[in-house]
């Protein structure tokens, strides 16, 4: 059985949710991104249909954004990298950051500093995410390190960034099973 989920248009000038289209089958949501150039389906929630939450602003308490967001990530989301020799699997900070806003749209981020290493060979910048639920807000910080040196994956600040991004996201859950998949 297939079920569609259309979401309403928020405003003229293309928000995130505008390009997506949300179907199920077997209790398993896949997301069409039709803003991709692919526009494949990709697996976004692997749970029953009252998992699926998209909200226009704060309505939910705490307990069950962090709920979502500790869901695994499907495996088509997860990308693989190869760096000095060791291969990792990571989750793109711009799937996070669609997850982020499905699950915990009220969700804020910033950079809360940015320090370079005494030797000029690299880069670290601590990140905040901030939660926003009906009972309280919770944040979570996390740093990221980038060589100058290395820019086979883009310039070294936005990579550092990125890395803080999805480490703060990961202390919410989000990901997090990524980190100790090698022991179970």
């Amino acid at each position: 059985m297939s079920k569609s989920l259309l979401i309403p248009r928020s405003s003229s000038n293309g928000s995130f949710l505008e390009s997506l289209s949300f179907f199920q089958t077997s209790h398993r949501y896949y997301v069409n991104d039709a803003s991709s150039s692919e526009a494949r389906c990709k697996e976004a929630v692997d749970s029953y249909e009252d998992d699926l939450f998209v909200s226009s602003g704060i309505s939910r308490p705490l307990y069950k954004i962090l709920k979502h967001l500790n869901k695994k990530v499907p495996d088509s989301l997860i990308k693989n990298r190869v760096e000095n020799g060791l291969s990792s699997r990571y989750v793109p900070w711009h799937i996070v950051n669609r997850i982020m806003n499905l699950h915990a749209p009220e969700w804020s981020g910033e950079i809360r500093s940015v320090c370079y290493s005494p030797d000029g060979k690299s880069v670290s910048v601590i990140y905040r995410v901030t939660l926003y639920g009906t009972d309280a807000e919770i944040y979570r910080e996390s740093t990221g390190t980038a060589s100058l040196e290395d820019t086979s994956y883009g310039d070294p600040m936005q990579k550092a960034e990125a890395m803080a991004f999805r480490r703060a996201c990961a202390r919410f859950g989000l990901g997090l099973h990524l980190y100790h998949e090698d022991m179970l």
